[in-house]
């Protein structure tokens, strides 16, 4: 879904209509983007829950008006400080999900929780930059989970995928079922613990984890010694960190992502330079585009499989993401995810935990194996182009692996293929797997066989979140919600004054 921006107005693009609506509630009322996309994580972890959460992770890629971007680092770290003598057995249990074309594996349960990072990010960023009360800032998302959010299509899909994970407890049970199904598209999905959790979080503004209220923090530890890592110490020693943005340059525009210890921006950046090394593309979907376009993604992949052994854990499933605007010239993108989740809900707050341990590509040199307080590292990139000092564009997109191509294609399409916006996000889109050329429906019969002629190549029948959900806006221009993920693109805030 596209929207038409105004030079005097903002712009949200995001996931749902509710954490959009979140975002430009904030916007409206005189917040400014820092606030907006507080209020839309905050929205996205009762609206998006199979996506991100409060007790997730993620990285904020923000630019104030006077031209200082930073990087604000909230992903997860590994649990276990003071914890001793680890559990005889963790909690740690195989689900599979079934995705229809191809079932996958993943570990869940006590045992795959990291320290969760999102509800401290927020409080942090809000801190750092924003201008309304974070009461007014936590409200909407507040009365979204009083009231309820009724499924869409999308995300009543995912209720029903990940029900092996979101059914392990009574608690999550309570939340996403009716009459012990999954909830359907168009029933109402309400969580009375999480709006109480977040009456509470207004009235009482705290700095830190936000999970680490120590009654709460007893609490969760409690919990966690029936098979988990995850201790107080790791709630009251988490921080966010502040990073100066990863520079690039493309086609006269300045590039800033995400800076290591997360590859996602440098692998973009690697892309980026490959492909700004090549002739510009005629057209789209000339095999002059998508031939050079396959080349780069395979030689960024070459150039990764070549770099050292990531000395960290790596982290970039399903994951959401917001871009906003504001009249004065603020910026924001901001990327985040819960995992599959864990099924663990600590107690009294209607949050499910991440599970951001138990996925085995993830952690190569085995489960479990890597030191507490480590950073885990991650795919996401949330990413500004620049040109004349001035933000041409806002975007990230999740999709694990995905990402990076995702973002590589529409930055491609807005600056060398000139198309407006909701065009660039909204066109086929292609990734190289490692093996296989993955191909969304759409490309010209001409470009097919230029690419089949080089490379295996798997034909997707209709476009699917596989291939990500880049949400972006054009600073009083165009926002864009990608339709792979349920995206949308509102204008809103106050004009700015003069």
């Amino acid at each position: 879904m596209c929207a038409l921006g105004q030079a005097d107005r903002g712009l949200v693009a995001g996931g749902h209509p509710a954490t959009v609506a979140a975002a430009g509630a904030v916007l409206d009322t005189g917040g400014n983007a820092f606030d907006a996309v507080v209020a839309a994580g905050f929205a996205a972890a009762v609206a998006e829950p199979q996506l991100t959460g409060l007790a997730g992770g993620g990285f904020l890629l923000a630019r104030t008006a006077n031209g200082a971007a930073r990087v604000f680092d909230f992903f997860v770290d590994t649990p276990g400080r003071g914890h001793g003598v680890a559990p005889r057995a963790l909690d740690f249990i195989p689900v599979e999900v079934d995705f229809g074309t191809t079932r996958q594996e993943f570990n869940v349960g006590l045992g795959s929780v990291a320290v969760p990072g999102c509800l401290a990010g927020y409080l942090h960023v809000h801190a750092a930059l924003g201008r309304q009360p974070l009461a007014a800032v936590i409200q909407p998302a507040a009365q979204l989970a009083r009231d309820g959010i009724v499924l869409n299509e999308h995300h009543a899909y995912l209720v029903g995928l990940l029900r092996p994970i979101l059914f392990r407890s009574p608690e999550g049970r309570a939340i996403y079922s009716r009459s012990g199904e999954p909830l359907a598209c168009g029933e109402r999905l309400v969580n009375p613990d999480l709006a109480a959790f977040l009456d509470r979080l207004a009235a009482s503004p705290r700095r830190g984890n936000g999970f680490d209220a120590p009654d709460l923090a007893r609490a969760i530890a409690r919990d966690m010694e029936a098979g988990g890592l995850l201790t107080a110490e790791d709630l009251s020693r988490y921080e966010v960190f502040e990073r100066r943005p990863l520079a690039a340059r493309f086609r006269g525009r300045e590039v800033l992502t995400n800076p290591p210890p997360s590859s996602g921006g440098t692998l973009l950046r690697i892309a980026l330079e490959l492909l700004a090394a090549r002739r510009p593309p005629p057209a789209w979907g000339d095999p002059a585009h998508v031939v050079p376009l396959v080349e780069t993604m395979i030689e960024t992949d070459a150039i990764r499989s070549g770099a050292p052994a990531p000395t960290r854990p790596r982290f970039g499933r399903g994951t959401t993401h917001v871009s906003v605007c504001d009249a004065a010239g603020n910026v924001a993108a901001m990327t985040t995810s819960n995992g599959e989740s864990s099924g663990y809900i600590a107690p009294g707050t209607g949050v499910m935990f991440n599970n951001m341990l138990g996925e085995d590509d993830l952690h190569p040199g085995g489960f479990h194996r890597d030191e507490p307080g480590l950073r885990v590292a991650s795919m996401m990139s949330p990413t500004l182009l620049l040109r004349d000092g001035r933000v041409e564009l806002v975007l990230g997109s999740g999709g694990s692996k995905r990402i990076r191509t995702a973002v590589l294609q529409v930055i491609q399409n807005v600056v060398e293929l000139g198309m407006d916006l909701c065009a660039a996000v909204e066109a086929p889109r292609l990734h190289w797997d490692g093996e296989t050329l993955q191909v969304e429906p759409g490309f010209p019969a001409a470009a097919l066989r230029a690419l089949e002629a080089r490379w295996p190549i798997d034909r997707w029948e209709r476009r699917n979140l596989y291939f990500g959900g880049v949400h972006a806006v054009v600073p009083g221009g165009q926002g864009a919600g990608d339709p792979r993920r349920g995206g949308v693109a509102v204008v809103c805030g106050q004009r700015e004054s003069r």
